[in-house]
């Protein structure tokens, strides 16, 4: 069993690498920030200068031993996640083998796209290949032309060792081959900066697992959740912050339909405008002007 200290020594171990470090609820989720924290707050204020300890997710993230410790203790039974990016200098492959992760990455290996190098087995048997970040902006998102292959970097975060994956119970584990984190193939880097736009995320795949209930004459509530989502990621460049804040509208009604938890919705919708490269400051505006706004039109 993983106990709080574990992930205190796995949280040191990876702070001592230089890379950033917080801690994710029970499902792979950011912890839900404190109410002066909360889209659409009083005052509100930029993430990035925060002092709470979990709010903003990745925002929060940090190589100070002290407050990683502290941040271990008040999210029990939570995930230990990096910060990927350009300030962690970290780039990481998610391979995802249940939406075809294996055969892309045999795809990216065989085209010389793809180098070994430091490597996680994730906790649904997954792979997460670490890279040193390449020092230029790379968004977080799928990669292109690449079905179950998510680039984590600019936006993004991975869970960590040794967290436990609550559906399997498996660990993440490091692979233990003696390889060191690899500067990027020059073709991966090129593969992760193409113009393409992003695939489509089915089943909300972009927020991850979401708990939906039918409620509220909602009978179809993961596939309605679908829609909302899937209309941003179709949404053309100049357009993608107004989709957006069309689907919060949307997900706001799910969400006093009692279809979807608050903390869900907010974290799928963030997820999904991430994905379509939209700033922190947008994707929050965004979303807390539609919560306002259907709220008030109710």
């Amino acid at each position: 069993m993983i106990t709080p200290h574990d992930l205190i020594m796995a949280g040191w171990e990876l702070a001592a690498r230089g890379w950033p470090v917080f801690m994710l609820g029970r499902s792979k989720r950011p912890v839900a920030n404190c109410p002066d924290c909360r889209p659409g707050a009083a005052g509100g204020h930029d993430p990035e200068l925060c002092h709470c300890l979990t709010c903003h997710g990745f925002y929060a993230a940090t190589t100070n031993p002290a407050r990683i410790a502290a941040v271990v203790r008040a999210v029990p039974g939570g995930q230990l996640a990096v910060r990927t990016g350009d300030r962690a200098q970290l780039l990481v492959v998610d391979v995802d083998p249940a939406h075809g992760g294996n055969a892309s990455l045999a795809r990216l290996i065989d085209a010389g796209i793809a180098a070994p190098t430091a490597r996680v087995i994730t906790g649904t048997g997954g792979h997460h290949l670490y890279y040193r970040h390449p020092g230029q902006p790379v968004p977080s998102r799928p990669l292109p032309g690449y079905p179950g292959i998510d680039i984590k970097a600019d936006g993004g975060y991975v869970v960590a060792p040794p967290s436990t994956n609550r559906r399997t119970g498996r660990s993440y584990q490091w692979v233990t081959d003696g390889r060191a984190v690899e500067e990027m193939p020059p073709p991966l880097v090129s593969a992760c900066l193409s113009q393409k736009g992003p695939e489509r995320i089915p089943n909300a795949a972009a927020a991850g697992p979401v708990r939906t209930v039918a409620a509220g004459g909602i009978s179809y509530p993961d596939q309605l959740l679908s829609c909302h989502l899937d209309a941003v990621l179709r949404a053309p460049v100049g357009r993608r912050r107004t989709t957006l804040y069309g689907a919060a509208r949307g997900v706001a009604r799910m969400v006093a339909a009692g279809a979807i938890s608050h903390a869900d919705a907010v974290a799928a919708l963030t997820e999904v405008g991430r994905a379509m490269e939209q700033s922190e400051r947008e994707i929050c505006a965004a979303i807390a002007g539609g919560f306002r706004d259907e709220t008030t039109a109710a």
